[in-house]
């Protein structure tokens, strides 16, 4: 059996309770002999500039690089809001994302039978809701340049934010979203704001020109991000894979993130090329929740999403799908018990803590592999 190396960045806030019940499926699943997981950890994030007065240090940073997967927490809260801004608490996310070259971000939005009532939409809604937000990841204005703020003196400011995209950028995240396509329900639908944008025009133009000359046989809607946003609280259901680029991409997975009832319930991967030679790829999994420090070390967090983050790990870094939906369906019996962490609790069920959640998902998934 093949050993995997793991790097466990916990972070801040909540992120240390979650990664705590990650760690306790993969201690079980070694213990278990169904897998060999060798897990590091390291700092990001606050934490990390508590310790070295950066956001991630080299050599965490080189223990990311190092590993078949980082498993990554949470980072940021208002302890740190008067950091220079080079070492801000995201800086240490942002940095993984660019030196690991994760430029697909996975994000589904998937509403559990017994989550329809949690949600703020209607039932009919959501019921059976399951799709995939694709954004690309490494691009765009979050890491364009120039990247300012300036003086223009008389008490005024200017502040800059470039909003680039090479063409190679789009091709290889339209890829991704047409490779998931036929596997799901062979649409994708491109959001962009083409009406606008200049980057939205060579946006849309490339991803046409990708599927007619790759992916014909999957069907391509395109739909402005705005509208976009607004028919995922209307009728979410009409969509199964929605690409888009990174600005809009973080956006939307939010906005869908409460369609399923909570933000705690949401995973997400990134996701970099496949090696020619090793057939590896680098890819961090991480919560879409935040760090959540006023509900931090009271034992309120919902686990699921940090649970189902490790799942998509099992899934697209280690080849083992059955174990992953193993995984997810010991989750949907846990809600289906009623048991509930406080984001998702409703009357007539069970109030849970974050140990006590972890606990009776993993019960669960050791009966379904008994």
């Amino acid at each position: 059996m093949t050993t995997q190396k793991l790097l466990l960045l916990p972070g801040d806030g909540i992120g240390p309770e979650v990664m705590g019940e990650v760690k306790r499926l993969i201690d079980w699943l070694n213990t278990a002999g169904i897998a060999k997981f060798e897990t590091d950890t390291g700092l990001v994030g606050g934490s990390a500039y508590d310790a070295h007065k950066v956001s991630i240090s080299e050599g965490d940073m080189a223990k990311a690089k190092d590993a078949d997967a980082v498993i990554f927490g949470a980072v940021g809260g208002p302890k740190w809001n008067a950091v220079p801004y080079e070492v801000r608490p995201e800086a240490g996310l942002l940095r993984l994302r660019k030196d690991l070259a994760l430029f697909a971000n996975l994000r589904p939005a998937v509403c559990y039978p017994a989550l329809t009532e949690v949600s703020t939409l209607k039932r009919e809604a959501v019921e059976g809701l399951d799709i995939m937000i694709v954004r690309e990841l490494t691009g765009g204005v979050y890491f364009g340049e120039p990247k300012t703020i300036t003086d223009l003196g008389n008490g005024q400011k200017r502040a800059i934010d470039t909003q680039v995209y090479d063409s190679y950028e789009i091709e290889r995240i339209a890829r991704v979203a047409f490779d998931l396509a036929k596997k799901r329900k062979n649409k994708v639908t491109s959001m962009d704001k083409r009406n606008v944008m200049k980057s939205g025009v060579l946006w849309n133009e490339v991803v046409k020109r990708v599927h007619k000359r790759e992916y014909s046989d999957v069907k391509l809607e395109h739909q402005l991000a705005d509208s976009g946003g607004m028919m995922l609280v209307k009728w979410p259901k009409q969509f199964d894979v929605i690409v888009t680029d990174n600005l809009f991409g973080d956006l939307l997975s939010d906005v869908a993130a409460m369609l399923t009832g909570s933000l705690g319930m949401l995973p997400s991967a990134s996701l970099g090329e496949v090696d020619v030679k090793s057939k590896k790829r680098k890819a961090l999994y991480e919560p879409v929740h935040g760090s959540a420090p006023d509900i931090a070390g009271q034992g309120l967090a919902n686990p699921i999403a940090m649970i189902s983050s490790f799942g998509m790990a099992l899934r697209y870094s280690f080849d083992m799908g059955a174990l992953a939906d193993k995984l997810d369906t010991a989750i949907a019996a846990v809600l289906a018990s009623g048991l509930r962490t406080a984001d998702i609790k409703s009357e007539g069920t069970t109030a849970a803590s974050t140990t006590q959640m972890g606990e009776a998902i993993l019960k669960e998934l050791q009966k379904l592999h008994a």
